[in-house]
């Protein structure tokens, strides 16, 4: 390519789909288009009309640097700030996971038990364990606008972002916000109808094989749940037993891998109905859903 050749909008993202191809990234051309667009302050569809206009040397020089820390492997979505989920845009920063298209199946899921919870005569109670940026909470909000949320974080920062995620989709007065290591500040009393959660479920040996971007860029503690992945839901589960109505339900998002070893969990409490598990786009195990028995006591009450 000539030196003395413009620098158009088309050849920046040329020249940088193929810098970034060159340090690893997997979607390069999406990756580069975001960013410019992040940069004109514009939509990425916009940039398709404008691959001969010329690029001022202040947006050059804007650009340049997101696409240097890309390189290096910060995530699009915090060189950004937001990210799309549930066709919705979210706010986040490296205080929480940034949102993934898999996650959404736990709404789904939601979506889908919620008729059977007809004839009520109270609003429903829902909690969503782990919140981080919010999504769950305020999609679960905005799905079901009756229904009143708890949204729970260990994370004082990630609890802020959600907050403020919360206040931008106009459903925070339906969510309360709580800080919390998964349901410990909640009462071991019967409370929610549903409970939904995004866990930790990356185990020691898989944490150290993930991808720079993720390892090195997004928090430990919303990944990382122990040697063998399943510390956190092994928590979860009879927290969850204590504190859903009989007839309630956990939805949790699971690792493909630990499908076998979640359903035992569960069926090891002994508080819940027979687990089953709900599969994503390329039919792996994403989410596991367990309804709390009514009128039985569990095999942890039994033993007490």
């Amino acid at each position: 390519m000539s030196q003395t050749e413009p620098w158009t909008i088309g050849r920046l993202l040329r020249w940088t789909t193929d810098y970034l191809r060159q340090h690893g990234a997997e979607t390069p051309r999406l990756d580069a288009e975001v960013l410019l667009a992040e940069c004109r302050k514009c939509q990425r569809i916009e940039l398709y009309t404008t691959f001969d206009e010329l690029a001022a040397e202040s947006l050059r020089g804007a650009y340049r640097e997101l696409v240097r820390r890309r390189a290096a492997g910060t995530p699009v979505a915090y060189l950004v700030g937001h990210r799309e989920f549930f066709a919705l845009d979210f706010r986040v920063t490296p205080a929480v996971l940034i949102p993934r298209p898999e996650t959404e199946f736990i709404l789904l899921t939601l979506g889908d038990l919620v008729p059977g919870q007809d004839g009520r005569d109270r609003p429903l109670q829902i909690a969503d364990v782990g919140t981080g940026s919010g999504v769950l909470a305020i999609c679960a909000a905005r799905q079901l606008p009756s229904a009143r949320i708890t949204a729970l974080d260990i994370s004082p920062e990630a609890l802020e972002v959600a907050r403020g995620n919360a206040a931008l989709h106009t459903v925070a007065e339906r969510i309360e916000f709580l800080r919390s290591d998964l349901l410990e500040a909640i009462p071991a009393e019967p409370r929610f109808d549903f409970i939904l959660s995004n866990p930790p479920y990356v185990s020691s040996a898989e944490f150290a094989e993930l991808a720079r971007e993720v390892k090195d860029h997004e928090p430990r503690v919303a990944l990382l749940a122990g040697d063998t992945g399943q510390e956190v839901i092994a928590r979860l589960i009879p927290q969850s037993a204590e504190r859903l109505q009989g007839g309630g339900w956990l939805i949790c998002e699971i690792s493909p891998m630990l499908e076998q070893a979640v359903h035992q969990l569960i069926q090891a409490d002994g508080r819940f109905e027979i687990p089953s598990t709900v599969k994503d786009l390329a039919r792996l195990a994403r989410v596991v859903k367990a309804r709390r028995r009514a009128g039985r006591r569990g095999l942890a009450e039994t033993a007490q």
